[in-house]
């Protein structure tokens, strides 16, 4: 019973401390919401409804079916950001990415991880969600990687992210991916809301592209609008909620090293304290890239 307790009162906290949003005029705190007796992906049915959308096929691997997470990293041109100045690997990730594979390392930082085993524990093993690995042995088999595209007129409105750990099956994260734009940003920004129960956590996330094609995305400190991490209470179908900014920074590096290799830097702070460092490798598979390289040509 303690892992509801705790779900209740972090959604007490909110109501309490947090503001009174009308989604309506913040659009970009929308999303969907989870049930509190379990998250996955349970909650992907709904969020089309509300949409307005069709829940494509899930693509896993290469193929005729391969789909990313974005429909396009255009979508995210704007002052500061140029998507054709990334390199191809990396643009080929975000929008091919059903068809990479995912190997990865974790580091805690020694203070948190007695926090991290308390979230693992309590909360998302429960609700299969937001189930950070504690141990580089938890990812010895990679991750799985499933993207289920949500479409509307023809139209990517959204991806579902699944990851789950190859050795166990576990859902890992399960979250909304999408463009938005937001008061605090000149140009649109990553969205992913992740659903919790009666509610969702909305990260929102600047791109940056780096002189050698690496692309930056950060969701640090600032002031309400601004890319960061926000979270909402919420029942589907109402218009006003409760929100609040949490102090959860993170910043992804997605880079081609030396030797031509995909890879991931995502590191995860609370406030100025260091929480987690994650590291992937993306490995794509031979005939997606291929065929991407066909059609470029």
């Amino acid at each position: 019973m303690l892992g509801p307790l705790v779900d209740a009162t972090t959604r007490l906290w909110v109501r309490a401390t947090g503001r009174t949003v009308d989604l309506d005029h913040d659009r970009w705190l929308r999303g969907p919401v989870g049930d509190v007796a379990h998250v996955g992906d349970d909650w992907l049915d709904a969020e089309a409804d509300r949409l307005g959308a069709q829940v494509a096929a899930p693509a896993v691997g290469h193929g005729a079916s391969v789909r990313g997470l974005l429909a396009t990293m255009a979508d995210l041109d704007g002052p500061g950001f140029v998507a054709a100045t990334l390199a191809p690997p990396v643009r080929r990730f975000y929008e091919r990415t059903s068809a990479w594979r995912l190997d990865a390392w974790v580091g805690w930082a020694p203070w948190a991880w007695p926090f991290g085993w308390a979230v693992s524990a309590l909360f998302a093993r429960r609700l299969d969600q937001l189930a950070l690995p504690l141990r580089s042995l938890d990812l010895a088999h990679g991750m799985s990687s499933t993207v289920t595209p949500l479409d509307r007129d023809g139209q990517q409105v959204g991806a579902l992210w699944l990851r789950r750990l190859r050795r166990t099956g576990r859902i890992v994260f399960s979250g909304l991916y999408g463009v938005v734009a937001v008061p605090g940003a000149e140009a649109p920004v990553v969205r992913v809301a992740f659903p919790l129960p009666r509610g969702r956590l909305v990260v929102l996330l600047r791109p940056r592209a780096g002189a050698d094609g690496s692309l930056v995305l950060t969701s640090g400190a600032g002031r309400w609008g601004d890319p960061g991490a926000y979270l909402v209470v919420d029942h589907p179908g109402v218009r006003r909620v409760r929100a609040r900014r949490i102090p959860v920074h993170e910043e992804f590096r997605v880079f081609v090293d030396p030797e031509g290799v995909l890879r991931t830097d995502h590191r995860l702070d609370l406030g100025p304290l260091p929480v987690l460092r994650l590291h992937y490798r993306l490995t794509e598979a031979v005939e997606a890239a291929s065929g991407s390289r066909d059609r470029d040509v």
